[in-house]
This record gives C-alpha cells, sequence and structure tokens, in this order.
C-alpha cells in the first residue's frame, strides 16, 4: 500500500491481467518515499541500466532478498522452419536468467 491507504496504481491492464511497467514502478517509489516522479524514474533507469550493464560484461546481480540476474551461454543448435519443416541451425546466443530469492517465492506462494 502507499502512503495514506491507497493502492498503488501498478501499471495498465494487459489481457485482463495486471502488471506493473516502468512508470508504475516509478510512480510506486515516488510515492512511498516522497520523491517526485521524475526523480523516481531516474533512479528505476539507473538501476535497470546498470544491471544490464553488469550482465553485458558477463557478471552476476545478487539482490539480497529479490534474486539474482546471471548470464547463460545457450549452445548451437539444430531447429526446424515451422512453416515447411526444413531443418534450420539456430546460432549460440547469452541469455538473461532470474532466479527469484526464497523470501520472494515464498510471497509469491502465500
Amino acid at each position: 500500500m502507499a502512503q495514506g491507504g491507497k493502492p498503488y496504481r501498478y501499471g495498465t491492464s494487459f489481457r485482463s491481467e495486471t502488471f506493473m511497467n516502468n512508470s508504475g514502478l516509478a510512480e510506486a517509489i515516488a510515492t512511498e518515499h516522497g520523491l517526485s516522479k521524475a526523480d523516481a524514474r531516474t533512479y528505476v533507469e539507473a538501476v535497470f541500466t546498470t544491471i544490464a550493464n553488469a550482465a553485458a560484461n558477463g557478471n552476476e546481480v545478487s539482490l539480497n532478498g529479490f534474486g539474482k540476474f546471471k548470464v547463460k551461454d545457450s549452445p548451437a543448435r539444430e531447429g526446424r522452419n515451422p512453416a515447411n519443416g526444413q531443418t534450420i541451425q539456430i546460432a549460440a546466443s547469452k541469455k538473461l536468467t532470474f532466479t527469484p530469492a526464497k523470501a520472494v517465492k515464498d510471497q509469491l506462494n502465500g
């Protein structure tokens, strides 16, 4: 809950599910901590940029009580073109994974 007992605004509706986007996150932080929305947006963007830069450098980002961002290598493999069934080569790539902390898992599961 935000200050004053009002619920946070969590972004907009998508397929009848509620989600939070960057603006909604910044608004919630601004409301909770008495910041301007512009300052909160700057902080949110700075956190995401820092995480992305660390991942691009191959570093793991561990946020105590929240979770861990980790870069994993995905090897080259064979795949199929769904339109015609032809075999194609899928190049090796890197992917960013997130593993939630136990506290987050517990909060999700009641």
